[in-house]
């Protein structure tokens, strides 16, 4: 098995790249977001490796960095996902953007990726919870409060100050972390307005 390759850029295709090594053109398809990182033809790359061995044929698949060669991995152990749909993931939301987006049940950014509906969303997401937080880079209060919201288990204050800041236009993970960082500072018994006002001075720190 291909595990890492070091060559000479030759060309670009749609959606893969020609890595010359040693004389031996190898295509690896990538991501767009890991293609457009790539230098021009000519340049030297390092690309970690992904190989995938079939009856039919050997395809390459090539990532800048492990993690992202991880996440290739654990979006394919979701139910209807393949190699075609994770790159195309990965080619929407970094490894970064996607743990914290996985990690804060952030369904609708994942369903941003195009041929990725909300059905197939909600299964990356909720398939995915428990290991995302592993890579995301977000407060671990925010993620378990995002779990509980998830289950129907946070307070009802927080749930519906989380809603009003949503109804003002900020994003729910963002949200999320404002009323979060609100709630440790007002504790376990504040009202709705309270967290909302602590939330928005979260938030235009």
């Amino acid at each position: 098995m291909i595990g890492k390759l070091k060559g000479l850029i030759d060309s670009y295709g749609e959606d893969y790249v020609i890595l010359d090594v040693g004389g031996v053109g190898y295509q690896v398809h990538c991501s767009s977001r890991t293609l457009q990182a790539l230098p021009s033809p000519g340049d030297a790359a390092l690309l970690s490796i992904e190989t995938y061995v079939r009856e039919d044929q050997i395809k390459l698949f090539g990532f800048r960095t492990d993690t992202e060669r991880e996440w290739f991995r654990l979006l394919q152990t979701v139910q209807g996902v393949g190699a075609k749909v994770a790159l195309a993931v990965l080619s929407t939301l970094p490894p970064a953007e996607l743990a914290n987006a996985i990690a804060l049940r952030d369904k609708a950014a994942v369903s941003r990726t195009p041929g990725v509906g909300p059905k197939v969303a909600e299964r990356i997401v909720s398939e995915l919870k428990d290991k995302a937080p592993a890579f995301a880079n977000v407060d671990p209060t925010v993620v378990h409060l995002a779990g509980a919201i998830d289950n129907d288990r946070a307070p009802r204050p927080v749930t519906d100050a989380i809603s009003a800041l949503v109804n003002l236009g900020y994003g729910p993970p963002q949200a999320a972390a404002a009323i979060a960082a609100a709630s440790r500072s007002a504790g376990e018994n504040a009202e709705t307005a309270q967290l909302i006002r602590l939330g928005l001075k979260e938030l235009a720190k």
